[in-house]
């Protein structure tokens, strides 16, 4: 009787056990979080035990304080690195509850974006099962300015351009850059796609991501012939790659054949050949500021699954090794990493600092004193928006300075 009783509560609690040894879950703890600025509801309401039957659909309408606005309604649970977030900038979003997840919303002052139009979930390319997309900040009022293209980290597996917002907001500040920040797909098969998604293939899409960005950036009030690219940790490494080596995008696939790597991205404009993307995009990529990203070493993977994937892969997708010399395309860097950065190490950035010297561009480096990783993210919690309190505000400003001083000669 003991034995069947405590079989009961444990089903009760968490799930019990079919024929088929698959949990059938009856019920996931959720968490409100508290709000600031701002207030949400649940609806149904959180039941009194915090917890909610399995594949019940919350909805969270969210509601800001005076002199506030939404800046995001989400749900959250554990990742990779951390509390990931996955949000929407509308605020009424759907949940279904299907695991432990914290719910919430968060508000930032009206002012963060009075003079700013967004324009979310522009679709580029569905190469795969992610339709990808980008989104748009355009000052109020813009016209044939230069723009800005933000690629964001997570090493190449997790987060959205929604971890960006902070700094596409920043570099909109002043009404001097139109700024459009990117997804991707993310590698191995960590959106559903049946084979590999490898680096080639992200890639792909960033140059996918800049071509229609190239296309459509006037609709915005952007000069497609003056641009800048940035990027956190793998979006350093994205970022400064799609600087350096877009003489590198062509038809030849990325290693069908031996020694030959080319990228193809993953939208083409109807009107133009792969030849002409290739060359306005090396004219029009005026500048890169990758922080705290990857140039090349171990912590590079090609992500495919080809036997023929050796080290000259790896190589094809190091920036360091495909700089161009300054006489031939000038393209200048900023460089910038915190001090207590435990993943990106000083000795390796300014090995590519070297290099970009050695081969005549303009290139700066700074070190912020006392900044550990991602301090450009964005996310809802209070620890990560004061650490861009902190230090992403002031070096975004510093950011934009260097940007102004390459494209407003």
């Amino acid at each position: 009787m003991k034995n069947i009783l405590l079989k009961a509560l444990f089903c009760l609690s968490a799930g019990c056990f079919t024929g088929t040894n698959t949990v059938v879950a009856q019920s996931f703890k959720v968490i409100a979080d508290k709000p600031v600025n701002g207030t949400f509801e649940l609806d149904p309401a959180l039941p009194s035990d915090g917890q909610y039957p399995a594949g019940t659909i919350v909805t969270i309408t969210a509601k800001p304080d005076a002199g506030y606005v939404l800046d995001a309604v989400y749900y959250s649970d554990k990742g990779k690195w951390g509390q990931m977030y996955f949000e929407s900038m509308t605020p009424v979003f759907k949940v279904t509850i299907d695991h432990e997840k914290h719910l919430g919303a968060s508000f930032i002052e009206k002012s963060a974006v009075a003079d700013i139009n967004v324009t979310q979930d522009v679709i580029y390319a569905k190469p795969g099962v992610k339709p990808l997309k980008y989104d748009v900040y355009s000052p109020k009022g813009a016209k044939n300015l230069p723009c800005i293209i933000i690629i964001h980290g997570g090493g190449w597996t997790t987060n959205t351009e929604d971890i960006m917002r902070g700094l596409a907001r920043e570099l909109t500040k002043g009404g001097k850059f139109v700024v459009f920040s990117i997804d991707y797909r993310w590698a191995m098969k960590l959106d559903g796609d049946a084979t590999n998604n490898t680096m080639a293939d992200i890639v792909d899409d960033v140059f996918g991501a800049i071509a229609h960005i190239m296309e459509h950036a006037k609709e915005y009030g952007g000069d497609p012939s003056r641009i800048g690219v940035t990027g956190d940790s793998a979006g350093g490494h994205l970022s400064a790659l799609a600087a350096t080596m877009c003489n590198m995008i062509g038809t030849a696939g990325f290693g069908k054949t031996k020694g030959v790597f080319e990228f193809m991205p993953s939208y083409m404009p109807k009107n133009k050949n792969v030849e002409q993307v290739r060359a306005e995009m090396m004219a029009s990529i005026k500048a890169a500021a990758p922080s705290y990203g990857v140039f090349a070493g171990n912590l590079l993977n090609t992500y495919s699954d080809d036997p023929a994937a050796d080290n000259t892969w790896k190589d094809a997708i190091a920036p360091l090794n495909h700089i161009p010399n300054a006489s031939e395309r000038a393209v200048a860097e900023y460089l910038i990493r915190g001090t207590n950065d435990p993943l990106i190490k000083d000795e390796a950035v300014k090995t590519y600092v070297d290099a970009l010297v050695k081969a005549g561009q303009r290139v700066e480096y700074v070190q912020v004193g006392g900044a550990s990783h991602a301090f450009f993210d964005w996310k809802p919690d209070a620890a990560t928006k004061a650490t861009f309190a902190k230090y992403g505000v002031y070096y975004a400003s510093e950011m934009k300075a260097f940007f102004s001083s390459v494209m407003y000669k």
